[in-house]
């Protein structure tokens, strides 16, 4: 197959990209400077990784594993629209990923990265290239009995890109010719290496047990469980040189599995983690950009002007700016921006520009705080909400609860993932403990000056009698429109003016992004969510606390201050 020097457009591109010649959102930018430092990093014979050397594949051939896995997409064809029938052309970021993803190399020859995250914005092409990818993998690999697989928690997502794949080479006389390739109705098959591609769902298959080679999943924002992802990232795991190849648009859910692939992925681009095995890059746009604006929609989409349109693309993003109703939906699908429900309150830019990871309640040592108990149902999360003010700005910390079974349950996909990483007090037994709240309660009076601890009496009855009895100031404050409406908006004031700062806690960002409220005719707002599973345990126990400082009785109080006072009326 005739050859183009792939790798030197992707250093073009990467160069293009950190100098701002191409428009490109951080993310990007550091998934570029990543793959500039690890070519600084990773080279001399000493090095553990090499890009793009010479190997020699199992019939004598050299290649360059970059180069050839390009030259391989490039000879299959467009299956639809005006491009039809035409070879397939690789933009440059097209190339970058690819020969990022590919190109690099242990010293066996096998590649370094096991994972690849890529989130775009729709119609940039992601059900092509991941057809293309899955050919590769199933036939040019060098894989022995490899099997490939398009996963989706439903048949029909799951044949996307399957069935893309069995149009490119039912179209492909030569290429079924070459490698010996037979498309049947189920899968794409070949008899000589005893290989086969698929497509599977957690929709009557049955997924454990695959010795995945390459695991393709399409739009994982989509999964409600991790059920598909772990399967394939556990499967993939028998095979020395297998792919699991992730390509989503953003999504709504930031307790889904799709949401925590993308935070790992930033976490890593940013220095904080680190794993030489996963790559990652995301489309979008700077928290600074205007939406509104067609640099916007030339910024997040990388294949502007050649799969996305610009005389489709404008027109909705016209009727976005003039039906708020449809701005979210918008954001998602064309600007790649993860938003909170469909009827949104909270900003979730302005709300992650106030996180600060260093501050911790150790901080507050000894200083007035609020704290607030929503304690809900004994089998669902209770919230416990610290604030603090200082020097005019507002300090929170949150501790939730949640019984051992909910979380053996899995009612949520990350549940598991934050007990592990402490961020929820698991209790024993099928419901929460409610002594081990009072016991921290109690803990936190001996920290901290506790000038209030406001409760929902729902469900908390005979905790407040037991708390009373050890002497702590509890305060009955029922969730209704006329305690929760001036609170709420006040709290989306401060954070819209970075004076309310929280420690980055994920689970309080997923709370806040499920939260949707309706104004009355007297403009008054209360917090709600659109499905049962959407849990706002810890934004309530926020807002009560937020709520009883700004209690008339409360607002001469030193917590506040002077300026604070002209707020309350």
């Amino acid at each position: 197959m005739p050859e183009q020097d792939y790798a030197g457009i992707a250093r073009q591109y990467a160069r293009e990209v950190i100098s701002g010649r191409i428009p490109a959102c951080r993310w990007v930018r550091l998934t570029c400077q990543r793959q500039q430092n690890d070519l600084a990093r990773f080279k001399g014979k000493g090095s553990i990784y090499r890009f793009n050397p010479v190997l020699t594949d199992a019939g004598g051939l050299r290649y360059r594993p970059a180069d050839r896995v390009c030259a391989f997409m490039e000879r299959l064809c467009h299956i639809k629209g005006p491009l039809a029938g035409l070879p397939i052309h690789l933009e440059s970021w097209q190339v970058f990923i690819l020969t990022t993803v590919f190109g690099w190399v242990k010293t066996d020859g096998k590649r370094r990265f096991r994972r690849s995250y890529v989130e775009v914005p729709r119609g940039n092409a992601k059900s092509t290239i991941s057809s293309a990818v899955a050919l590769y993998m199933l036939s040019a690999d060098g894989e022995g009995g490899a099997e490939a697989y398009s996963l989706a928690t439903t048949r029909d997502q799951a044949r996307i890109v399957f069935g893309d794949a069995q149009t490119m080479v039912r179209r492909d006389r030569a290429m079924r010719e070459a490698f010996g390739i037979e498309v049947n109705a189920h899968n794409i098959s070949i008899a000589r290496t005893g290989s086969k591609f698929e497509a599977l769902s957690a929709e009557g298959s049955t997924l454990d047990g695959l010795n995945i080679h390459f695991g393709c999943v399409d739009e994982l924002h989509a999964h409600k469980t991790r059920t598909v992802y772990d399967v394939v990232e556990t499967g993939t795991g028998k095979r020395d040189n297998s792919l699991l190849w992730v390509i989503t648009t953003a999504g709504s859910n930031r307790a889904g599995i799709c949401y925590e692939a993308r935070t790992f992925v930033t976490r890593l681009l940013e220095g904080v983690l680190m794993d030489e095995s996963q790559f990652g890059i995301i489309y979008g746009l700077d928290d600074t950009d205007d939406w509104t604006s067609e640099a916007a929609l030339i910024k997040a989409n990388p294949n502007w002007g050649i799969s996305v349109r610009p005389e489709v693309l404008l027109p909705l993003q016209a009727k976005a700016m003039q039906l708020p109703s449809a701005v979210n939906n918008f954001k998602t699908k064309h600007l790649n921006e993860w938003v909170n429900a469909d009827t949104a309150w909270m900003d979730m830019r302005a709300w992650e520009a106030c996180a600060d990871t260093i501050i911790t309640e150790d901080d507050f040592a000894g200083e007035e705080c609020y704290i607030a108990l929503d304690l809900a149902s004994k089998v669902d999360i209770a919230a416990k909400a610290k604030l603090f003010r200082r020097d005019g700005k507002f300090y929170a910390f949150m501790t939730y609860y949640l019984p051992e079974s909910a979380v053996d349950e899995g009612r949520n996909s990350q549940y598991s993932g934050w007990a592990r990483q402490g961020l929820l007090t698991v209790t024993p037994g099928n419901v929460t403990d409610f002594d081990q709240i009072e016991a921290e309660l109690l803990a936190d009076a001996s920290r901290f000056q506790i000038v209030e601890v406001p409760f929902d009496p729902f469900q908390a009855t005979q905790l407040s009698s037991h708390m009373l009895a050890e002497g702590l100031p509890m305060v009955e404050m029922r969730p209704t429109v006329l305690n929760f409406s001036e609170p709420m908006k006040e709290l989306e004031a401060l954070v819209l003016q970075k004076r309310f700062i929280h420690n980055g806690d994920p689970i309080l960002s997923w709370m806040i992004s499920n939260v949707v409220c309706h104004r009355d005719q007297k403009d008054n707002i209360y917090p709600r969510k659109e499905r049962e599973e959407n849990k706002i345990d810890g934004v309530v126990a926020l807002i009560m606390a937020l709520g009883r400082i700004m209690m008339p009785g409360n607002a001469d109080h030193p917590i506040l201050g002077d300026d604070y006072a002209l707020m309350v009326v």
